[in-house]
Parts: structure tokens; sequence; C-alpha cells
């Protein structure tokens, strides 16, 4: 399992880690969060016993208490949230919006430039900083944990859009299950190169780092490396050259879209790390060339924006949904691109 430090830098990919343990023959009876605790490296005992009080601690699929005696044979599966990074979170002046709040969770509308985490070249002016800002100004300190909010999943510095963060450990630790499960519904919008051929589809392929460039996530068809990935798409709208596309993640692994429509033959556009940023269809005059260069001089970022997201309150178990519109550069580019195919009628 990949650990945190392992990200070179911002991606998709939940924040949990996921055991599965088959006790041995000669096990002696033994309360499951002590066998846990004694198992998983680098846990506390309270963090075992939050995933229990969480129903992430299941023994023969079944959910189980703390209490739980475990014996020869049980089948255990744990999901438990990573624990917080040892990095100092400073309260910093961040853009973002708050779309939706109260005592458990917060919905924040991340612009594109952010950085979500602290990383690589990259420990001030997080989402995380201006999470602490925000929490100090609305006099929120004692409330909210650990001062700056508990993270279940990132999106990439350079995407747009929903993200969801716990305000407490317990919220945390419920929401992981969900992203576990696949429950938790993730809707993005890209603009892709070239002409999609199927009005929708569904990509399946393994994801896991290039093995000639790390910084680079790649498709292992054949699912010899790297982990399980999904992408369902949706074409909403056809420029000729390029498409809006609306993609549903089953799986949240490290740049899912981009990689997996790059092996589909339509990388995102402007996407520079997985060779969007170039005229790749369209025609060879110069002017079509100059329009498509003014158009990545308005999205300077791969054209992702994550438009939707859908869950169930931790606590209250009700379901909560919301959607954000495309931001400026996104919206903008749309509007070229649509009255290039208007002028050309290439649609």
């Amino acid at each position: 399992m990949e650990k945190l430090d392992d990200f070179i830098e911002e991606d998709n990919s939940e924040l949990y880690e996921h055991h599965h343990i088959v006790v041995d023959p000669g096990q002696t009876p033994l309360r499951v969060d002590k066998f846990l605790f004694n198992r998983i490296m680098n846990v506390s005992r309270n963090k075992v016993q939050q995933a229990a009080k969480a129903g992430n601690i299941l023994v023969n699929t079944k959910p189980v208490k703390s209490n739980y005696k475990i014996k020869p044979g049980d089948e255990i599966s744990v999901v438990m949230t990573y624990p917080p990074r040892d990095v100092e979170i400073s309260p910093e002046i961040v853009p973002f919006d708050i779309v939706y709040e109260d005592d458990d969770v917060l919905v924040v509308n991340k612009p594109a430039g952010v950085v979500v985490h602290p990383g690589y070249n990259n420990y001030t002016g997080t989402l995380l900083h201006g999470l602490a800002h925000y929490f100090k100004e609305t006099n929120q300190l004692e409330k909210v944990e650990n001062g700056f909010g508990y993270l279940v999943h990132r999106i990439d510095k350079d995407t747009s859009g929903l993200l969801l963060v716990a305000k407490n450990e317990q919220a945390q630790t419920r929401l992981a299950k969900q992203f576990f499960d696949h429950s938790i519904q993730r809707t993005y919008n890209a603009l892709v190169w070239g002409d999609v051929e199927a009005e929708e589809g569904t990509i399946v392929g393994h994801i896991g780092r290039s093995l000639k460039d790390r910084r680079v996530m790649t498709v292992f068809p054949d699912g010899e490396y790297g982990k399980e990935a999904i992408s369902h798409y949706k074409v909403l709208r056809r420029f000729g050259y390029v498409t809006l596309v609306a993609c549903q993640l089953e799986t949240g692994r490290t740049h899912q879209i981009r990689a997996h429509f790059r092996y589909l033959g339509h990388p995102l556009f402007n996407d520079a790390m997985y060779g969007g940023n170039a005229v790749l269809k369209g025609t060879t005059f110069t002017k079509y060339k100059q329009f498509v260069s003014n158009c990545f001089k308005i999205i300077p970022r791969q054209a992702l924006h994550a438009k939707s997201l859908g869950f169930e309150h931790p606590m209250t178990k009700k379901h909560l949904y919301f959607e954000s519109e495309f931001p400026a550069d996104f919206q903008d580019v749309i509007e070229k691109w649509t009255g290039y195919t208007y002028n050309h009628e290439l649609g």
C-alpha cells in the first residue's frame, strides 16, 4: 500500500489504507482491537477503536465491535484513515469557496492552482493551510480536532472543483469506508482531444506509476502492475476536434481520468504531463494552430473540473449532493470551441 510520502504531487487517491488479514490456525482468543494494534504498524489503539465504531472492521464480512474475540481462520478486513502527517500547518490565506458546512463535514470548491496537502515542493499555501486560517477566523479551533480538518480524498493541483473535508476523526473514518465501498458519487467534466467515438463507455485498466517516469501514471491493461481502476464516461458536447465528457469514477486512483483518457487515445486538453498540450487533432492551417494556442492561454492547465459530489453524511446518514459551476477559464474555453465549431461547421 502506498504511503502519503510516496505521492510526488497531488492526486485523486482516497486517503485511507485497507488491510486484509487471515488469522493464523494457532491464534488464541484475543480482542480484535488488541490483535490489530499488535499486527498493524504505526497504528494507535484509539484509531483501531475508531475504525470499529465506524463499522470499518469486518470479520468474515460482518462488522464487529472492538471487544470481538478473534479465532483461528477469521478473515479480518479493515479500512483506516492515514494518520496526519508530521507537518506543521500554520494559518494562511488561500482561496477557496465554502459550498456546505456543518459540525462534521465541509464541502469546498477548490480553484485550479491550489495544492490540497503539503508535499514535495509544496510545503506552504495549500488548502489545509487555508482551512486552518478559515477555522481560526470563524472561531472553530475547539470544534475541529486538529485545527485544519481531515482529508478523505484529494484532487490534483490544477484540477478545479469539489472536495470533501471531515472536521473530526470519526467523520473521516466513516467517510473513508464510503470511498472504499465506492458509494461516494463523483462526477468530473473534462475536455479531451479528439472526437470520442462512443456516446458513453467504461474504461477499465490497472493504473500504476510509469516504469520510466514515476511522476506519470500508466494504464496496465493486463493488470500486471498497479491497482484496478474503472472510469465511466458520457459525451456531453462534440466540437469536432475536442469533446466535452462527463466522467464518473468507481475507483479513485492517482491521475485516473488523465491516465485513462490518454490510454483511450484522447488526452485531456492542455494536460502537459499526459501529452495534451500539443495540437493533436485538427487542421494544419496556421489560423487553427493559433486558435488552439489561444485556448491554451485561456486555460493554462488540464481541462478537468470536479463537477459533483454525493455522499451519506457520516453522522446523520442523510444523503447530500452538490454541484459546482465551471470556473471562468473552463467556461471561456468551452465558449471558444463552441464559436469555432459554429463558424467552421464542424458539428
